[in-house]
């Protein structure tokens, strides 16, 4: 009987082997270029008291919305394609307006925290590569390996590092 158990096991463990190389090969990214994008709004922990108190429930606990994420896009997508790509696939909400002045997208809300939810000067702000680009995220043409953030800022953004207030 102990043979019979061996010889089973041995026979298992040779299917197995068996069709795991001559399973399919997991699927391609059928993406050819890759970016990170991440997403916090950790400056309002910072700025409880200035909170629409109707807000407070949908700020994490850490103020990650989105941890550091891998994603794929074709040449020409912009900062908006992923962002708006990745956050629909998570089931994450995300509103924007279409600016005809600056022919750019606007985020208004990611996570239903809006601009202004935190103070006058609040609202979402994009840096790619530790850059604040000083235009909106739809005109902003990815390439592989770059590094995208959006942080809510409560001061304009000199909390999360834009100095838009020294470029002026």
């Amino acid at each position: 009987m102990k043979g019979v158990k061996i010889a089973a096991a041995a026979l298992l463990l040779a299917a197995l082997m068996l069709f795991a190389c001559c399973a399919k090969p997991a699927v391609k990214d059928e993406y050819p270029c890759h970016c990170t994008l991440y997403i916090d709004c950790k400056t309002i922990l910072d700025n409880m008291d200035m909170l629409d108190p109707d807000k407070a429930e949908l700020v994490p606990d850490d103020g990650v919305i989105l941890p550091e994420i891998t994603a794929g896009f074709e040449e020409g997508e912009s900062v908006y394609d992923v962002l708006l790509r990745e956050l629909r696939a998570r089931g994450i909400h995300i509103e924007s307006s279409f600016v005809p002045l600056y022919n750019s997208a606007y985020v208004e809300g990611i996570n239903n925290i809006y601009e202004f939810d935190c103070g006058p000067t609040s609202g979402w702000e994009y840096c790619v590569n530790g850059e604040f680009p000083n235009y909106g995220c739809s005109a902003f043409e990815l390439h592989d390996g770059d590094s995208v953030r959006f942080l809510f800022t409560c001061d304009l953004g000199a909390d999360i590092g834009d100095r838009y207030k020294d470029k002026n």
